[in-house]
């Protein structure tokens, strides 16, 4: 059958609107995947550290959510570094996708060993952290030799009776020395407010050791407090370097989530990017 001259413009008319509609289709679908790729954030999750909780974090989490991350401030039960490890792995296996994970002073030892194996996690950052080595414990790293050691943390020790009858003690940081050790940089009213609400640390967080410590094969990214009173700045950097991490340093105290949540943040982005 013949197709007359103007219903063959009208086909090829049509073929064209087709084909224009394809592309256009087609280009728009690779526009969105496109973005969405270039729009996935890692999760970050937070692990805090002893003589404190997740509320140290605020500052950090308030920037990190503006800023368009997905953030978990994790509670840290102190309980040891077996308990608290394998209650931060439980949580991590709940983490579809790429993960971030940062710690605070204790909370960097409890990274340490949680993170190991989980191909999820992509960067460890130690924020004043400890970052142990297999074997050793916060204990054995706080007895090395420093030429500029702190003062011994003011801890008072409150013996508690377990469930099953064994004896043990909480650790709690003096009140009255709180501030200097901890938090020298803080308003004295927000120190003290600390202070009051400081969480208990089991005597065994201490003395917990690594096994396989996660920066030997995880990326890592550390932040020195060069006016740290609580975890020497040459014990920090002795740690960050035998890590092969990214470091950075700032005149912080101890609490630096509290005290400059902006540079925290800064650096936990660096590691997410």
């Amino acid at each position: 059958m013949r197709i007359s001259r103007k219903n063959r413009i009208a086909v090829v008319a049509a073929a064209a609107l087709v084909a224009l509609g394809v592309v256009a289709v087609s280009t728009s679908a690779d526009a969105d995947t496109k973005h969405h790729s270039s729009s996935v954030k890692p999760t970050i999750v937070l692990e805090h550290g002893a003589w404190a909780d997740t509320s140290s974090w605020n500052g950090v989490v308030k920037r990190l959510t503006r800023d368009g991350y997905t953030v978990i401030a994790a509670p840290n039960p102190l309980r040891g570094l077996p308990q608290d490890a394998a209650n931060l792995r439980g949580l991590l296996n709940t983490i579809k996708g790429p993960v971030v994970l940062a710690g605070h002073s204790y909370g960097g030892a409890v990274i340490t060993e949680a993170a190991t194996g989980n191909k999820n996690v992509k960067s460890l950052v130690y924020v004043a952290g400890f970052a142990p080595d297999a074997g050793e414990s916060l204990s054995s790293l706080l007895a090395r030799p420093v030429s500029h050691p702190t003062p011994q943390l003011p801890a008072v020790p409150v013996p508690v009776t377990n469930p099953d009858g064994s004896q043990s003690a909480e650790i709690y940081l003096d009140r009255a020395a709180f501030r200097a050790t901890f938090a020298a940089d803080l308003p004295k009213a927000k120190a003290n407010l600390m202070a009051a609400t400081q969480r208990s640390t089991d005597a065994s967080a201490l003395a917990g050791t690594i096994t396989t410590p996660a920066w030997k094969t995880i990326p890592s990214w550390y932040l020195v407090t060069k006016a740290d009173k609580a975890l020497a700045p040459e014990l920090q950097r002795f740690m960050a370097k035998r890590a092969g991490a990214h470091t950075v340093e700032i005149t912080s105290s101890h609490a630096a989530p509290v005290s400059h949540p902006s540079a925290v943040t800064d650096l936990i982005e660096r590691a997410a990017r």
